[in-house]
């Protein structure tokens, strides 16, 4: 993969926003249409992971694209600093039992890869137990895709100077404040060194499904080019209404 920190963040500006805000309602309504068929079917199941930087639109995105999916065939999990339970297991204990069944789709808010992200910028683990991580990572998703769950892998993609504004609108807005924490400023000077894991990671976990860069400056583009990747690929599936009755 080229270098992704030189990738835009925003939108085309040939694009008309008013355009593609109607083409993603479109994409909307045929997701609505789609999940209730991957759950009648059965057959497969969906994952979706959700990477980025501090305030790139992780929680937007859930919002903006599933409005509207029957909650009883889609969860999101958040994935935040593991407790004292998850840190005496391996670090895919907490992820496993979260992979979506048969029918479902699941939504990871930050992800499996937050444990080799986090502690190789902080220098909690070596280079060795990374490349471990990254194997055991490409078996565990080989291993979901293998069983029939599809995969997406999304990186929001957004500028430093969005971030600032985000931070800033959060401190300004009492809806938004408590999302505000004051480690936020302290994490945002390590982007090069989150932004080389995040390179890595690119490069080497794409074994059993590549990453996708989404340029997430502009919530309406990042919204419909994910609500276009997923409807997509569940088309992809030709999938079908049982026959039988049982």
């Amino acid at each position: 993969m080229e270098d992704f920190t030189s990738l835009p963040t925003t939108a085309p500006e040939e694009l008309d926003k008013d355009e593609i805000k109607d083409l993603t309602d479109d994409l909307r309504k045929k997701l609505r249409k789609l999940q209730p068929l991957l759950f009648a079917e059965s057959k497969h199941s969906v994952l979706i992971v959700l990477q980025g930087m501090d305030a790139s639109g992780k929680d937007g995105t859930v919002k903006g694209v599933f409005n509207g999916v029957n909650p009883m065939g889609c969860r999101v999990k958040a994935y935040k600093a593991p407790t004292e339970e998850e840190r005496a297991h391996d670090f895919l204990w907490r992820i496993h039992s979260h992979a979506p069944a048969k029918g479902m789709i699941q939504i990871f808010n930050r992800s499996h890869y937050e444990d080799v992200l986090v502690p190789r910028v902080k220098n909690w683990i070596d280079m060795d137990e990374v490349k471990r991580r990254y194997n055991h990572i490409n078996a565990w998703e080989q291993l979901l895709k293998d069983s029939g769950t599809q995969i997406l892998k999304f990186y929001l993609h957004i500028s430093e100077e969005e971030q600032s504004r985000r931070f800033d609108q959060r401190l300004e807005d009492p809806e938004k404040r408590w999302k505000y924490k004051s480690s936020d400023l302290a994490e945002a000077k390590l982007w090069p060194e989150y932004r080389k894991a995040f390179a890595d990671i690119f490069e080497t976990c794409a074994e059993a499904e590549p990453w996708q860069i989404i340029p997430a400056d502009d919530k309406w583009y990042r919204d419909y080019l994910i609500s276009t990747a997923v409807v997509e690929r569940l088309e992809s599936l030709n999938m079908r209404y049982p026959q039988e009755i049982v």
